[in-house]
């Protein structure tokens, strides 16, 4: 008896790693495809004879469509249940990856990335909730900070595997690549998803909202635009675009209040633990991001370092993230969600601190040190907020969760990318009289620091906030 026990209990064990290198290999590839086709945006640039203003859409689309039907797959993930919305999700984004590889065009390509987006949405809406699934709750932490190894390890070694492909191949290899690794997961999940209880069925029966995915996807649409053009607009527009999008907001929220099958558990957003995690998750990304788009600048422009030592320095985040998730989600398992994501923000709000006293001569080592610990504070809140939300939840809201928690988390990469614009302009030209950042001359790289540190001065005032809001989420 206690031997077929321990053999009952040796076999769950297996099946939910099983399960975590299936959704692993899934968060993996979607990752390192994003930071692959960064680089090899000028290659495709020069094969297509195609100005940038044109190109930079096979990055945007991809991010628009992945932010825009996040919740919806996450509410069809619930309804159709989460093993099946994964799968097709691979199946989606595996074609999406074939046609891009063979577009005879650009417009052919942008409209295949759609394709692919579609799919990493449909995956990055299920993935969460089958590693919520196969895990304990008592490990559900661990599961989920494993999870940020996949993560890093894609975002380090896309711009690696990229730049070898290109040179020995073409852009285009880059997406032929997916498709063994696409095939192997399709093959791998269709058979654990068989033999396994995890991902398997319909977790409610409600119908999925057409009317607000459709308000939703408004909503958010304008949200992305709205930060994307924010830098370039003047004060009007600003001010226009701002009420455009409160009264979009509106609309869906009453819209939301009298749908019996609402796209979005509004009783959910009641509880502090619920929208605090959305909103800390979404100032979090902000703040990261903040340092992502203007640190390179100052390297660039004031330090004179090339592209591949930039890219060196840069890569402290996701390496710190790589050693500190799994850390991080098996103390969520001992501590709680409270005190470690509210230490995380902390640690991410001095790490910010520590960047605004860099100037044009600081070390690259103390450089890359404040990014590691950037890193740190982000690993160390990342895991335990998402395992807070999802371990608290019943089975029918999970999918729509983790749904809103990559949008929550999408749309704070893009204001945060805003924010760096706008900010970091603004003090630019206080501090130079009136000049603008694409005339900067080596003449003016005090100001740029001066410019750069009062950017981020602005951006550890909001982390600050984050910290203090993290902390009154419920125990």
């Amino acid at each position: 008896m206690l031997g077929e026990e321990a053999s009952t209990a040796e076999e769950t064990g297996m099946a939910k790693w099983r399960i975590f290198l299936l959704v692993g290999a899934g968060v993996f590839l979607s990752t390192m495809d994003s930071s692959m086709v960064n680089v090899a945006l000028p290659s495709i640039m020069r094969s297509f004879s195609a100005p940038l203003i044109q190109v930079q859409w096979v990055v945007l689309i991809y991010l628009l469509t992945i932010t825009v039907s996040l919740l919806f797959w996450g509410v069809a993930a619930d309804r159709l249940g989460i093993g099946t919305v994964y799968l097709l999700g691979i199946g989606v984004f595996g074609t999406g990856s074939l046609v891009c590889a063979v577009a005879p065009n650009l417009w052919l390509l942008i409209s295949a990335r759609l394709v692919e987006g579609v799919g990493a949405a449909m995956m990055m809406a299920s993935g969460p909730v089958i590693i919520r699934d196969a895990f304990p709750r008592r490990e559900l932490g661990k599961g989920l900070g494993m999870i940020g190894i996949a993560t890093s390890a894609g975002l380090m070694s896309g711009p690696l595997v990229s730049g070898l492909l290109i040179d020995w191949f073409s852009w285009r290899m880059i997406f032929l690549v997916n498709l063994p690794i696409s095939l192997v997961i399709l093959a791998g999940g269709t058979y654990l998803f068989r033999i396994s209880k995890v991902g398997n069925g319909a977790r409610n029966k409600r119908q999925v909202d057409g009317r607000g995915a459709l308000l939703w996807a408004v909503v958010v649409l304008s949200c992305i635009l709205y930060a994307h053009f924010l830098p370039s607009f003047g004060w009007f527009f600003r001010v226009g675009g701002a009420l455009w999008l409160g009264l979009a907001t509106a609309s869906f929220i009453w819209a939301e209040r009298t749908r019996k099958s609402a796209i979005l558990p509004l009783h959910l957003f009641g509880k502090s633990y619920y929208h605090i995690g959305l909103i800390t998750a979404a100032v979090s990304f902000a703040s990261l991001f903040v340092v992502l788009v203007l640190l390179p600048f100052y390297l660039d422009l004031v330090r004179g370092l090339p592209a591949n030592l930039i890219g060196l320095v840069m890569m402290a985040v996701p390496l710190s993230l790589f050693v500190v998730s799994p850390t991080s989600g098996m103390l969520f398992d001992r501590l709680g969600g409270r005190i470690l994501t509210t230490a995380g923000l902390a640690i991410s709000f001095v790490a910010l601190l520590s960047l605004a006293t860099i100037d044009g001569a600081s070390s690259l080592i103390a450089i890359c040190g404040r990014l590691v610990l950037l890193g740190m504070g982000q690993s160390m809140f990342l895991a335990p907020n998402t395992a807070s939300l999802l371990s608290r939840i019943g089975d029918d809201d999970a999918g729509v969760t983790a749904g809103l928690l990559a949008t929550s988390r999408n749309l704070g990469m893009l204001f945060g990318a805003a924010f760096a614009g706008i900010v970091f302009a603004a003090w630019f030209s206080w501090f130079t009289g009136g000049a603008e950042v694409r005339h900067f001359v080596s003449g003016q790289s005090d100001q740029f620091v001066a410019a750069l540190r009062a950017t981020f001065l602005c951006a550890a005032a909001v982390s600050l906030a984050a910290v203090v809001i993290s902390w009154q989420r419920e125990r």
